[in-house]
């Protein structure tokens, strides 16, 4: 199976997805335990929650699941969050701190997986972001990502519906922080944080850098705002959705609207 599945558009906009995929290899899925092959940690439906809102967008989706690899995390196993419990390139851990290994991988089956999943992602979203800046002068990656709003293992209390990360401002311009914020701060019964618990993973981090005009930002959604229920069998709610879709089409088009102005700024 191709570890990455790649949709291009003639837009600015290029949406990551990295934790939607559910492949497991048999021989991976083998060496899960029962709690790991739950796959519980999932961004469930994310990749239908925002399919359509933006004409001319770009996606690059990891097909992969994060137990095989996290497409998110620092291929070198550096922390993003050190002194907080966070899960690591290949996790041992789900997020509820709980083991999900019989057979933990060793140093040289992680080198093996981050060959076959997590380089050929990164060269994909590489290659994107690339070919959109060339195309007009300017690329906004919008990293899209889902969690259940209470993990205590992770983080204290109930996590905001909107978790706006670019690393205190460092990964992209001020308008693309400053418009996103606005869009999610007046969204009506919804809450909102900009670089609060989660402040833009390994991909964010690495790819924005707004002195070439190439801008990253993450969006953590809150699971409940979009499925009837944060657990099993994780259903997407269609109502629930609808609602939420509204406000994220407008901050797709607002970026991509935003995005010509941005050219020859940093």
């Amino acid at each position: 199976m191709n570890p990455v599945e790649i949709h291009r558009g003639d837009g600015p906009i290029v949406l990551g997805l990295p934790h939607t995929g559910i492949h497991v290899p048999d021989d991976i899925a083998a060496k899960l335990n029962d709690r790991g092959r739950e796959l519980s940690d999932t961004d469930w439906h994310i990749h239908t929650l925002y399919d359509g809102l933006l004409d001319g967008v770009t996606t690059v989706r990891a097909t992969f699941h994060r137990y095989v690899i996290d497409a998110n995390r620092d291929p070198a196993g550096e922390s993003l969050y050190p002194g907080q419990n966070t899960t690591t390139l290949v996790p041992l851990t789900d997020f509820d701190g709980h083991n999900i290994w019989n057979e933990v991988p060793d140093a040289a089956e992680i080198e093996r997986r981050k060959a076959a999943f997590h380089t050929p992602y990164h060269a994909a979203l590489t290659a994107e972001l690339e070919r959109v800046r060339a195309r007009h002068g300017v690329a906004i990656l919008y990293d899209c990502h889902s969690i259940r709003s209470y993990i205590p293992f992770l983080f204290d209390g109930i996590l905001p519906d909107f978790n706006i990360g670019t690393n205190q401002g460092a990964t992209c311009h001020p308008a693309i922080e400053e418009a996103t914020h606005r869009i999610c701060a007046q969204a009506n019964g919804y809450t909102s944080i900009v670089n609060g618990r989660f402040k833009g993973g390994w991909t964010t981090r690495h790819y924005g850098r707004p002195g070439i005009h190439q801008h990253a930002i993450q969006m953590e959604l809150a699971q409940s705002t979009y499925l009837t229920a944060e657990q099993a069998p994780w259903q997407y709610d269609s109502a629930r959705a609808e609602k939420l879709r509204g406000h994220l089409k407008n901050i797709l088009t607002t970026l991509a609207d935003l995005a010509p102005t941005l050219r020859g700024t940093s």
